[in-house]
């Protein structure tokens, strides 16, 4: 057995002095605050449980120029995440058959830096298919409702989101969709980023989340909305969840920290589907996360190569945040500045998106669950650097941003896998199947 004690641990949504016991990478007890405990974080240092990402690309195999499992998981591991849960795009094969998923956990096996479970995807060649991607493992089915930007992953028309949500509830099973509709949409084209921005209005997000909302409700099935960027969309999640609606819903880093009309022009590291909106749209989703609204703060790291980055025209660079290793950093930065303890985001990277896909023993510090921790400094500030970053192709948002808070370690199944010192100390994440 062994013993990692703090004087800050995050318990039940509150820091306490206290001391976490670990045998065959479990917890088995957390007791009182033990001077003498095998590891004793420093007093400016907090025991935080192990994050989770329900929402991360990695692109293998068939992109793996764009990420790939091994340097994914090493950036995530260096984010203080533990457990992610991979997309079913932009691989090749895309994950909507229980093939294709076999095809990905091959490539998957012996990278893992922290434990990754899986989508499959619904796309109109597979309805009627998606209860044996259920059954060979998947946490749900993801389905876009525009055009996805990759050929082989085709949205989903309102008729055929009904159907894929009335297959799904009767294996009560998980939809989870990118709400928006493509008639509202217009083409961008140039380095103006708020004529990018303008180019998928609000409304594109508003009405696609009716669209869904109105279809679980007549299927009674679970569904989930991705990368929430429009906060006028918030008051119909609202009323959904009051009316006993099957819907959570999510946003990401980007929109809760970064500001159009602050973004450079013709920088496509900051294109990203939905937008990053402005300022007063970003108020009201901060209301959105401390009053419960936002379920979860999940990264939607979406990597691609530089040369699809790097295009000015903003219309042609391929869309995606990077931002998997920087989410707890960047979010917490921007809840500094407001006056926002970070026990009132914790819950969002935490137990909020854990409960998404049903995996209730994720995310906490609690007898039972997996010996899942992270080692954060909260008050400690750098500048965020390319040389900082394990992505495969090096680049953020947020480089040469101030940044607060320190991933100094993380944690798996009792054992260190990553120092800030160090980087990634071993390849230990295991696949979690639904």
């Amino acid at each position: 057995m062994s013993s990692v004690a703090a004087l800050r641990v995050f318990l039940d949504g509150a820091f306490s002095p206290a001391t976490v016991r670990i045998s065959d990478g479990r917890i088995v007890a957390v007791d009182a605050f033990d001077e003498h405990a095998d590891v004793v974080l420093a007093d400016d240092q907090v025991l935080l449980p192990g994050l989770v990402d329900t929402h991360v690309h990695l692109n293998e195999p068939g992109r793996t120029d764009w990420e790939g499992f091994s340097t994914g998981t090493a950036a995530a591991a260096a984010g203080g995440i533990t457990t992610l849960v991979e997309m079913p795009l932009n691989s090749v094969p895309v994950t909507t058959t229980p093939e294709a998923l076999s095809v990905k956990r091959d490539a998957a096996r012996t990278q893992l830096a922290v434990d990754v479970a899986y989508w499959g995807g619904a796309v109109p060649e597979n309805l009627g298919a998606l209860g044996a991607l259920l059954d060979a493992g998947v946490v749900g089915v993801k389905c876009f409702l525009a055009p996805s930007g990759i050929d082989e992953f085709g949205h989903l028309d309102a008729a055929q989101l009904d159907s894929a949500l009335a297959e799904l509830a009767a294996h009560d099973g998980l939809l989870i969709a990118h709400a928006e509709l493509e008639e509202y949409l217009t083409d961008a084209a140039g380095p103006v980023f708020t004529d990018f921005v303008a180019s998928r209005p609000p409304r594109a997000e508003v009405e696609a989340i009716r669209l869904v909302i109105e279809a679980a409700r007549r299927t009674g099935a679970r569904a989930h909305i991705v990368h929430v960027a429009a906060a006028e969309a918030l008051d119909l999640v609202r009323a959904a969840k009051a009316d006993g609606v099957r819907l959570t819903v999510e946003t990401c880093p980007h929109y809760l920290t970064l500001r159009a009309e602050e973004v450079p022009d013709g920088l496509g590291r900051f294109k990203c589907c939905p937008p990053i909106r402005d300022g007063a749209n970003q108020d009201l989703l901060w209301e959105g996360v401390l009053d419960g609204t936002i379920d979860a703060i999940v990264s939607d790291h979406s990597p691609a190569t530089a040369e699809l980055k790097d295009d000015p025209d903003l219309g042609t660079a391929w869309g995606g945040i990077a931002g998997v290793q920087t989410g707890l950093s960047a979010v917490w930065t921007e809840a500094h500045r407001r006056g926002i303890p970070l026990e009132d985001v914790l819950p969002r990277f935490t137990t909020g998106p854990a409960a998404i896909v049903r995996l209730a023993d994720r995310g906490v510090i609690a007898p039972g669950a997996p010996a899942h921790l992270a080692v954060f400094e909260p008050d400690a500030e750098h500048t965020l650097e390319l040389d900082d970053l394990h992505y495969r192709n090096r680049m953020s948002p947020w480089q040469g941003a101030r940044l607060r808070g320190i991933v100094r370690e993380t944690w798996l199944h009792g054992a260190r896998v990553y120092t800030r010192a160090d980087g990634v100390l071993a390849r230990d994440g295991r696949e979690v199947l639904a």
